[in-house]
């Protein structure tokens, strides 16, 4: 039997629990300080492990593994050329995904090569977990009459699904109905240490993955690296390409003390936001130690490492050890894997929390557990945390500021949010006011996925019910768990009986709410709202809530735990002092105050001991790939290409084989003439850029929709339509709360056309400038593209003619993007900015290479404004190419255009 591959000579046989295997040691790399290496962070070292076990020196150099090995600093161009083992997609990206590579497939065929190249190299696991809309709640029968909807929108969707598990090799897909993509990967797709067979021979090494939506990074709360990704570059992983990564920074975060009584974890990750957007943390990787990490259970540490995106890290690692043990024996993982994983980190000397000062990290912030409280963030960014009794003036300064530029119309009600401005009337009315809370939804897996919140929620509701308290009317309550183990426990626990006496029935087990999925409101609430102008809120236990991301007609967003979600929605309002004041009046009269209800977390720790069973999870998930008989009867199309149908507004064919070429350098000139289609603030959210909520009947894709014989009914989401470019690139920059300067002071997808100065949508503008040869550009300020990993973010802009970005910062996931489209990544200067330089979005723009011929990594771009009047504006901008494959991809016109080229030419 033959060893494995081993060039660089770093292999060594050992025994994990029962089994002998081959494992990896990037000390043993020649060159390597043994002591140096140790003080490694542990991401760096699971990082080397992976860079020498795939090693090509085609594309790796071993004096940069060296270098980093031994904590030396690399050439910043230098890359590092990264395989992921596992590749994570959930539907609203993985259908856009399967649509690309199957267009690739079709363009190799129609050239007379072998479509069959084109096909996944590493598994993928799509799981089915976005389509799922609240649009029954409050009734046991809410469950199948959602899921019976979602299989009627979304037939098509699935059926090509059905086809892409035939057509691909390594594709696995998880039904709907099942759970949320994360917490299945937590629960029972990651298993921490992998075992395989490589050239004859059994081989241990860590489970990696990469992952199509940016909460990919639960999962390293089971100490798993991975993190998110666009789509496009998962799909050039799939073909084989590597993961090009540049040297990574480590932030270490030490944890001391222990989380005082009544705090929670989401309490924890929603100061960990905070904390970490004010320190600064984008783009690097997160590495959790100190004697704090034994003090969270696993579940704790998936609901911090989930938010991970919020505070705009590539990942957010805790270590192996007692608890990460603990957590796969509860979660019914097979013994012979956890001895391989103990034995695994032990051997390489991953075990446990590092103390504090035996790692080298590039930066250190420490986090103090005994300072941590109740609190929620909101209402439009999650790093707006607030402690719980100061939400009242922070929802009231939120609607000041709102009342301040949108005055309420004269012919409407201007009552409060409740009546007699007395606590103790209990409840809010019957009708809403300003300040209620409209959906209260316990949703996400950020939370669901964490026994001791939803148990503690439970017991709230329990004791709400027994004290005679209840929602208000106006309230849409909602419980969608990230998978089936959830209602399980709480069945048996005797809690879910409660809340659903409160209206928190199961309408589904997927993303919800938090993606935007909340369904209509209530007729009468939503008329309300309209037509009173009412400035209302949603409280929910998601990781998001941008401007319209929750609902289009809820404009204050505020995240919390379920047990919080609970309160709020008892008490019907978000103007209320939870620690002071009343959340309602118990059946005999007495005010009764959070305090009340809330439970002890040696009450909660006991409910979850004596609920959670290890054969609950392998009982769910033995058949997780079965779907229930809506999807077993679909029926698939055969054979190795997709047929796609002309008359199809879900599926169709991409176009990105043959876009327009992007801007590129002739005698140092980018472009000339562009145009600028939107001019931008901070913080503009890919939510903005391509919302994936509900589509207006009076957009233009929903204009498009109707002139295709598509019911208002029937018009779904944007994120179920991801699969059809005519519809998204109609839905780019379309978000009801977007705020383009051009067309101020009106809010949503609208701009000025130049030099007409004609106010029109985005999408007539952008195609005005294509009949017109006009390039475009769009200008931003910080933070631009935070949030999800939104392809179509991307994709949209591209589509309509954008070919660089202007910004002062970007998120990492969204650069990225932008790149592998072919659009050029701008950012000013430190310092500068749209207003400093006082650009109005009206000019004439000219992009020069300065002082170069050609592109390459960060080069100086020179940009010149003119205005009509002659006045120029001269700036420096640079442009945000980091490695010689950025540089590569975008001058082939993107990543899918380099792939095509560069798979066939093999």
């Amino acid at each position: 039997m033959n060893p494995p591959v081993d060039p660089l000579g770093v292999t060594e046989t050992v025994t994990l629990g029962a089994a002998s295997y081959t494992i990896y040691r990037p000390d043993r790399l020649k060159g390597v300080d043994p002591a140096r290496f140790r003080r490694r962070p542990r991401t760096v070292q699971v990082l080397l492990e992976n860079l020498v076990r795939h090693f090509d020196p085609a594309k790796s150099d071993p004096a940069h593994l060296v270098a980093l090995a031994n904590g030396e600093r690399l050439p910043e161009t230098a890359e590092l050329a990264y395989y992921p083992e596992r590749i994570l997609l959930q539907d609203f990206t993985g259908v856009p995904v399967v649509v690309d590579l199957s267009t690739l497939r079709n363009a190799a065929a129609s050239r007379h090569l072998p479509a069959g190249r084109v096909n996944p190299s590493v598994r993928v696991d799509l799981i089915i977990d976005h389509s799922v809309q609240v649009d029954s709640f409050g009734s046991p029968r809410s469950l199948g009459v959602n899921l019976d909807r979602e299989y009627e929108r979304n037939e098509e969707r699935y059926r090509f699904l059905r086809w892409a598990k035939g057509a691909y090799d390594n594709v696995h897909i998880v039904p709907p109905g099942n759970g949320i993509c994360h917490q299945v990967n937590l629960e029972h797709l990651a298993s921490v240490v992998v075992a395989a067979d490589r050239d004859g021979r059994p081989v241990a090494y860590p489970d990696t993955l990469i992952g199509t939506d940016s909460h990919t990074t639960m999962v390293n709360g089971l100490s798993v690296l991975g993190w998110g990704v666009g789509g496009i570059e998962a799909e050039a992983v799939m073909l084989g390409e590597p993961y090009f990564l540049p040297p990574p920074e480590v932030v270490g975060v030490e944890l001391t003390g222990e989380l005082p009584e009544g705090a929670t974890a989401t309490d924890l990750v929603l100061t960990v936001v905070r904390v970490l957007r004010e320190t600064g943390v984008v783009e690097k990787f997160v590495e959790f130690f100190g004697p704090g990490v034994a003090h969270l259970a696993v579940p704790d540490r998936a609901t911090v490492s989930n938010m991970c995106p919020e505070y705009g890290a590539t990942s957010a690692l805790f270590p192996i050890d007692a608890a990460t043990i603990a957590y796969l024996r509860g979660t019914g993982r097979p013994e012979d894997l956890i001895a391989r994983v103990e034995g695994y980190a032990r051997r390489q000397g991953w075990w446990g929390a590092p103390a504090p000062g035996t790692v080298d990290y590039d930066r250190v912030i420490s986090i103090d557990l005994r300072k941590v409280v109740p609190s929620v963030s909101g209402p439009r960014n999650p790093e707006e945390s607030v402690p719980l009794g100061g939400v009242p003036a922070s929802f009231g300064h939120a609607l000041s500021a709102y009342r301040s530029a949108h005055p309420r119309p004269e012919n409407a009600a201007n009552a409060p949010a409740h009546p007699g401005g007395t606590p103790e009337a209990g409840p809010g009315p019957s009708s809403p006011r300003d300040g209620a809370v409209v959906i209260a939804a316990i949703t996400s897996c950020t939370n669901t996925s964490n026994p001791s919140v939803m148990v503690g929620a439970g017991l709230i509701a329990k004791r709400a019910v027994e004290l005679g308290l209840s929602v208000p009317p106006y309230v849409k309550t909602s419980l969608a768990p990230g998978s089936k183990v959830v209602t399980s426990y709480l069945e048996r626990a005797g809690l879910l009986p409660y809340l659903n006496r409160l209206g928190f029935e199961v309408v589904g087990y997927g993303c919800t709410t938090c993606i935007g999925n909340s369904g209509p409101l209530p007729p009468e609430v939503d008329r309300a709202i309209r037509e009173r102008d009412l400035y209302v809120a949603a409280v929910l236990s998601g990781n998001r809530n941008f401007e319209a991301r929750i609902h289009s007609q809820v404009r204050a967003n505020y995240l919390a735990s379920p047990m919080l979600v609970v309160a709020y929605a008892l008490a019907g309002r978000m103007d209320l002092d939870l620690t002071r004041e009343p959340l309602g009046l118990s059946k005999d009269g007495r005010p009764v105050h959070l305090s009340d209800l809330w439970p002890s977390a040696i009450e909660v720790r006991r409910i979850v001991e004596a609920s959670l069973r290890p054969e609950m999870f392998r009982e769910k998930y033995q058949a997780i790939e079965v779907g229930d008989p809506h999807w077993e009867a679909l029926d698939p199309p055969t054979g190795e290409l997709y047929p796609w149908a002309p008359t199809s507004t879900y599926l169709a064919e991409g176009p990105y084989l043959r876009l327009a070429p992007p801007f590129l350098p002739t005698d140092g000139v980018l472009v000339r003439g562009a145009r600028v289609l939107a001019l931008l603030g901070d913080k503009v959210s890919t939510d903005h850029i391509s919302p994936a909520g509900e589509i207006a009947e009076e957009s233009p894709a929903g204009e498009y929709l109707r002139a295709h014989g598509v019911p208002t009914s029937e018009f779904n989401t944007y994120g179920s339509r991801r699969g059809h470019h005519e519809v998204m690139i109609r839905g780019t920059f379309a978000n009801v709360r977007l705020k383009n300067r051009l067309a101020a002071p009106k809010e949503g997808g609208f701009t000025v056309h130049v030099p007409s100065g004609r106010a029109m949508t985005i999408f007539a503008a952008s195609e005005q400038y294509r009949a017109e040869g006009t390039p475009l550009l769009v200008l931003a300020g910080k933070n631009y593209g935070q949030g999800s990993s939104r392809d179509w973010a991307a994709k949209g802009p591209r589509l309509l003619g954008v070919g660089a970005v202007i910004a002062e910062s970007y998120e990492r996931i969204h650069r990225a993007n932008l790149v592998q489209m072919g659009v050029l990544p701008l950012v000013f200067r430190p310092g500068e900015s749209v207003s400093s330089l006082g650009l109005t979005g009206l000019e004439s723009y000219e992009l020069t290479l300065d002082g170069a011929s050609d592109l390459h990594p960060n080069a100086p771009v020179r940009v010149r404004a003119t205005a009509s009047d002659g006045r120029t504006v001269e700036f420096t901008a640079v442009a945000r190419l980091q490695s010689a494959i950025e540089v590569d991809y975008y001058r082939a016109g993107g990543v899918l255009p380099y792939v095509m080229a560069h798979r066939f030419a093999k």
